[in-house]
């Protein structure tokens, strides 16, 4: 269940004599075994392959980012957490403090969260170059005019071609050369691009997906338009509805008035109707205090909360751990936590109720639907694991409250006796069913402009509707962001991707590479490698081409 390396492929070019000599540096260190756990990756949710062992992703870039500084390179290395931008800054840190102990405070970690005002002076120490590189999520990928620099490392795909495009585009500007550092993580995404690395050179452009009828979001949309003009009969088309009934609810609740002319915003309201939609979808935020003094550390959204600043939780910030001692509706009490080596990892529960189904195929063993759900799901208690090695320490038991949401959702179902005689036995077949649903999430970003972040996920032996096993996967937000959705439009190619991972995967029982996922809420258990593959490949050989699909 999912509750929303190491390899380097050279994505730049070498630029100088003395670029090709850090590029063969670079090279050699990244070929000595060192399994560290990162933050908010698979390795520090303690998943390791027990095949093959390799340098953990984020300790890779910050040794590299270490590496460049130390060469008297300015960079950015692109991380894929929040999380994970303070554990490369710390690596890369103490990799300078023994190499070259000067250029240590040098580099440092820039996310959102963090206060405006810390931002900034980041920003301009960076411009400045009183700091050398900045270990960050996608904040600096867009919207900051950022000159001279000679590198960039993304630690993980981005999620899109754009993205990588834009990130790997920051190193070498003003008419200069670049270097360009690709490091996959252990996730099946990033291991099915380094087994196919021309297509982070020719990848085509990934599907743009928005739902314009979410009706979380539809009413903002609605009320922003007739600040502007009035909303008349002629604009429902555009708005794709069919009827007046939303608008009439907004008139009954106060956002419009009806006159002759049209629906328009009722001024009485005192607020512009542009500040009632939440661009970023993260809803309200919680204020993180230092209860020793009062002061404001950063933030966090109101959807992320729980499972990551609930009480007893490490929260890191610049590189400082921070217990944080009570949450409340808008704000987390935290004091410094003495022991730098422990780090806690939430655990949730979920289930998934089915609406609706709006599309179904059926084929000779099971089904392929979608249609929207209810999620319901809460964090239960969390792990607490050391930093060095991802030994799990034990489980603290939280009650925290129930959280449920409407959306989009694509299932998949087949018959019981179809998984026996395909070699899969009853006791095995919840651990197929899961490993099978962590590597669809996994994959499924490559065919929609989405994050494996963004969905979730639940498998099951026996759903309670559906009477057979079924594996769900859902959009993370309330009223759907389409993602499902046209996931089972591409369901074809998508199971083939997944059935394609299990299968060149070279372990024999199941690592982050293709089943354990960074974000299951049931610590990767139960999952079977070799069932899994049975199972995808029967889904794979009965589910229609599009083209015969009904």
């Amino acid at each position: 269940m999912e509750i929303p390396r190491d390899n380097a492929e050279s994505a730049g070019e070498v630029s100088s004599e003395s670029d090709a000599r850090l590029a063969g540096e670079a090279s050699i260190d990244a070929a000595s075994v060192d399994v560290e756990s990162t933050d908010n990756d698979a390795e520090s949710a303690g998943l390791a392959s027990t095949d093959v062992q390799r340098r953990a992703a984020n300790t890779e870039a910050g040794e590299l980012t270490a590496l460049l500084v130390a060469h008297d390179a300015r960079a950015l290395t692109f991380v894929r957490s929040r999380p994970g931008t303070e554990r490369v800054a710390e690596v890369a840190q103490k990799r300078l403090a023994k190499s070259a102990s000067h250029l240590a405070g040098t580099v440092a970690a820039y996310r959102g969260g963090y206060l405006p005002e810390e931002r900034r002076e980041l920003e301009q120490q960076l411009r400045t170059g009183d700091i050398r590189a900045l270990a960050t999520t996608s904040a600096l990928e867009l919207g900051m005019d950022i000159s001279g620099l000679d590198a960039v490392i993304v630690t993980g795909w981005p999620g899109t071609h754009s993205s990588f495009q834009q990130q790997i585009g920051r190193a070498g500007r003003a008419g200069s050369t670049g270097l360009a550092v690709f490091i996959g993580r252990d996730n099946p995404l990033d291991q099915y691009l380094l087994a196919n690395p021309k297509l982070l050179a020719t990848g085509r452009a990934e599907a743009t997906v928005l739902d314009p009828t979410n009706p979380w979001i539809l009413p903002h949309h609605l009320a922003a338009a007739a600040f502007e003009l009035p909303l008349t009969n002629s604009d429902l088309m555009v708005f794709d509805l069919s009827n007046t009934v939303l608008i009439e609810h907004m008139v009954d609740a106060g956002m419009l008035t009806e006159r002759p002319q049209g629906w328009y915003w009722n001024p009485a309201m005192r607020v512009s109707p542009h500040d009632l939609a939440d661009i970023r979808g993260g809803g309200s935020t919680i204020s993180i205090i230092n209860s020793e003094n009062g002061s404001l550390l950063g933030t966090v959204d109101g959807a992320r909360a729980d499972t990551t600043v609930h009480p007893g939780a490490i929260y890191i910030h610049q590189g400082v751990p921070f217990e944080v001692e009570s949450l409340d509706d808008d704000v987390a009490l935290v004091h410094p936590h003495r022991d730098e080596e422990i780090r806690t990892f939430a655990r949730e529960e979920s289930s998934v109720e089915i609406l609706d189904t709006t599309d179904e195929i059926v084929f000779a063993d099971g089904t392929w639907s979608r249609g929207m759900v209810v999620v319901r799901s809460r964090v239960i208690g969390y792990d607490v694991r050391r930093v060095r090695d991802g030994m799990f320490l034990g489980f603290v038991p939280l009650t925290m409250p129930m959280r449920e949401f409407t959306t989009g959702a694509v299932w998949a179902t087949l018959t019981e006796q179809a998984t026996r005689d395909a070699g899969i036995a009853t006791a095995d077949l919840p651990g197929a069913l899961h490993g099978a649903e962590h590597t669809m999430i996994a994959l499924l970003p490559f065919f929609v402009s989405c994050d494996r972040w963004d969905l979730g996920g639940l498998s099951t032996a026996l759903h309670p509707q559906t009477g057979r096993p079924t594996i769900i996967v859902h959009d993370a937000i309330a009223g759907g962001s389409g993602c499902a959705h046209r996931g089972f439009t591409s369901g074809k190619e998508w199971l083939e991707a997944t059935l394609d991972t299990l299968t060149t995967c070279p372990c024999e029982s199941g690592c982050p590479k293709c089943i354990q996922s960074p974000k299951c809420g049931n610590n990767n258990s139960p999952l079977s490698k070799p069932d899994a593959r049975l199972l995808m490949d029967l889904l794979v050989r009965q589910l229609p081409e599009p083209s015969t699909a009904s």
